[in-house]
Formats: structure tokens, C-alpha cells, sequence
């Protein structure tokens, strides 16, 4: 049985679509339909009920696609082992992390990378979602929470702290507010469909809603430059406001927890060369990075 047709099957199977499958798996649909139709015919079976909507699984496509995910892990622990075996450190290697660190903390390093170690290519992925480790999503993934997943180790490289900002333009035409009760009078930034600040308000003992932000949204990088234009207040990391004109941190006291910053990878590539070369790397240089540290407290603006 062909591999790859094996792969398109479930690309497909899990997608619905020849073209979600095919733009996953980086090839035109009319190679990826010939690789199914193949498999078809290798089998003696129709897998799939073609529709103007998708591509459905018909019985016989759902009596082998548990197998066919079963062929596709033992072939990712291959690949796993093969890729920890690897003493060389030239090659490429593939980190995700979310939007901010992705944008703001990780270019530096990755350049100061390059000229440490030139025969490593990069590959970023900015995301927010929990990429797989375990399929190769990502060989050393930068997260915010500590992975529990049991074939995944982990280090923790530093604390990012956090606190509440607003721009000085916003507070000359607002005023600064002095407590929380002033503080839900204001134009407060919060996220759209994500409850992760609803969430940690409430850890406080906060009833959030998500009416209580006058401006939404689930993008980091825009949820950042939202508060560095004056569009109301927000949360913010202190290493970002401390370099931005401006910006005010208020309500100092209130005490938001940091977050924790981790490096993780897949147990199997802890015998790489090259990934514990960048993940030693990583570690070094983002646990120098001052990411606790607040900016000092301002006077209040004139009301």
C-alpha cells in the first residue's frame, strides 16, 4: 500500500474537503483526487460520498480510517526516532509560539542564532493554539502553560510579567482611574471569542463578561497595538510597555500573576544534536530577557 495515498486519505478524512486537504498537505487537488482515486481502486473500495458540499467518509471509509491513523502514528514515531538519532546540526528545525513572542521576543535571538549556528535553518510558526508536538507540528514549541502531555519534557525559561496599561492620550482625555470600581467605568480592550482574560478576572473573584470590553479582539499583535493607540485599557506584557512611548502602567498594585514561560519538545529528539543545540540557545537567551520587571509607577493624570 503507498504511503502517500494513505496520508491524502486522511488528510481528506479529516478535512472534508479536497482543497482544506490539499492546501494541509501542500499539493494541488488534482494530485491530491488522483491519490485517492488510486487508493480506490488499489482497495476495491469507494471511500468517500463526493458532494458539491465536500467529500463525506462512505462505511468503508470509516471502517479503515482508525486504522489508517494508527499507520500514520507508528509512522511519526519513526520519524521521531530517526530525527533523535540525527548528529548533525545542520538541517531545519521548527518552532511555534504565540503571536507576541512569535513577533517580539523570538526575531533577536533567532538572528543572533543564525550567526552563532549558520547551517540551521528556522522555521517559525506563530500560533495560539497548542501545535502537536507528538505529530511534528513543531520540534521546540514556546508556551505560556506547562505541557502535560507525558511524551513531552519541558523547561522553564522565565516569567513574563503583566500588568494594566493605557496610553497617555487616552488617560488626558479620560482620566486615570483610581480603583477598580473607576477602573470598569473606562473603555477597556478585552478579547473577542477567547475567555482567557474573562477567565483570569474571574480567578480573582471578578464577575467578567464580555460586554464589559468596549473593543474585542483575539489577535495578540492588534489586542497590543489596540493600547499603544489609545483605544481604552488593557493588559499588557511589562516588556512591551516599558519600550513604548506613552505608555502608562496604572492601578500598580493590583497584582496580575506573570506567566510562566516554557520550552518544550518530544522526548524522542532529546538525542538530537540540533534540536538541544537551539533549545540550549533558546533557554540562554530568552531567561536573560528582563520580561518581569514592570515600568515604574506614574502620577496620576489630572481628571
Amino acid at each position: 500500500m503507498d504511503w502517500q495515498q494513505v496520508q491524502c486519505f486522511l488528510a481528506v478524512a479529516e478535512r472534508g474537503t479536497l482543497a482544506a486537504a490539499a492546501s494541509h498537505l501542500g499539493m494541488s487537488q488534482p494530485t491530491l483526487g488522483r491519490h485517492i482515486n488510486a487508493l480506490e481502486v488499489s482497495l476495491g473500495l469507494a471511500l468517500f460520498i463526493r458532494s458539491r458540499k465536500g467529500m463525506a467518509l462512505t462505511e468503508a471509509g470509516l471502517s479503515i480510517v482508525d486504522d489508517a491513523r494508527g499507520m500514520r502514528d507508528e509512522a511519526d514515531r519513526i520519524a521521531l526516532k530517526a530525527a533523535g538519532s540525527a548528529q548533525s546540526v545542520s538541517g531545519s528545525i521548527r518552532i511555534t509560539a504565540s503571536d507576541i513572542v512569535s513577533t517580539y521576543v523570538l526575531p533577536p535571538i533567532i538572528a543572533a542564532l543564525g550567526i552563532a549556528e549558520p547551517d540551521i535553518e528556522v522555521e517559525l510558526v506563530p500560533s495560539n493554539t497548542l501545535e502537536n508536538l507528538l505529530r511534528r507540528d513543531a520540534d521546540i514549541a514556546v508556551r505560556m502553560v506547562r505541557p502535560m502531555q507525558n511524551d513531552v519534557i519541558a523547561r522553564k525559561t522565565n516569567e513574563m510579567g503583566m500588568g494594566i496599561y493605557a496610553h497617555e492620550h487616552y488617560l488626558a482625555r479620560r482620566g486615570e482611574p483610581a480603583n477598580m470600581e473607576e477602573f470598569f467605568r473606562h473603555r477597556l480592550i478585552g478579547m473577542d471569542r477567547s475567555n482567557l482574560i474573562i477567565d483570569g478576572m474571574r480567578d480573582f473573584g471578578i464577575a467578567a463578561e464580555r460586554t464589559m470590553f468596549s473593543v474585542r479582539t483575539d489577535d495578540q499583535v492588534a489586542y497590543w497595538e489596540l493600547i499603544k493607540a489609545g483605544a481604552g485599557i488593557g493588559f499588557a506584557a511589562h516588556f512591551l510597555a516599558n519600550g513604548a512611548p506613552g505608555l502608562r502602567r496604572i492601578l500598580p498594585d493590583i497584582t496580575i500573576p506573570a506567566l510562566p514561560v516554557w520550552l518544550a519538545s518530544h522526548r524522542e529528539l532529546r538525542t538530537s544534536q540540533r534540536i538541544r543545540r537551539v533549545m540550549d540557545f533558546l533557554h540562554e537567551h530568552v531567561s536573560a530577557l528582563p520580561l518581569k520587571q514592570g515600568m515604574p509607577e506614574h502620577d496620576t493624570v489630572e481628571r
